[in-house]
């Protein structure tokens, strides 16, 4: 055997390995690192933008959440609001309603007043016929002394 023909023949068959792996096996191989390539770049593109998503739906949940506490405030502030005048309309209605019984009360007392004025009187009107009669004892004209009597009580 010899030598250089050895490695002539190693050479060759060298030479018909690289052709057949660069015919046959690279292609596929660096088709599928390109298309892992791609997978990746997209998943890093993908995970970009879900990023700047998150970043985006976490600013609006920021925003709606103050959005969310200015409401509840201004809610807070109108019922506020809203309580204060409900306490000073009972307020007005207690005065009033208490100013209303009260005019009642003197109605009623300035009625009984003048009731019992004029119960007085018919008494005193008796008393003094009771009293004409005794000291004339005669009858008298009832109706004709209880008219002079009205008029001595009302001038009273």
């Amino acid at each position: 055997m010899n030598i250089n023909m050895t490695l002539i023949g190693q050479m060759i068959a060298f030479a018909i390995f690289v052709w057949f792996c660069m015919k046959y096996v690279w292609p596929p191989i660096t088709q599928a690192l390109t298309e892992r390539q791609q997978r990746i770049q997209e998943g890093l593109e993908e995970a970009d933008r879900a990023r700047a998503e998150l970043h985006k739906a976490n600013e609006q949940a920021e925003e709606t959440l103050r959005e969310s506490r200015e409401e509840a405030a201004r809610i807070l502030d109108k019922t506020r609001v809203r309580a204060n005048q409900m306490i000073e309309e009972a307020r007005t209605d207690a005065r009033a309603e208490g100013e209303r019984m009260i005019a009642n009360a003197r109605s009623e007392i300035d009625s009984e007043i003048q009731q019992a004025k004029g119960e007085l009187r018919a008494q005193v009107a008796a008393l003094a016929i009771q009293g004409a009669e005794r000291i004339l004892e005669s009858s008298i004209d009832e109706k004709k002394h209880r008219e002079m009597v009205d008029r001595l009580a009302e001038e009273l």
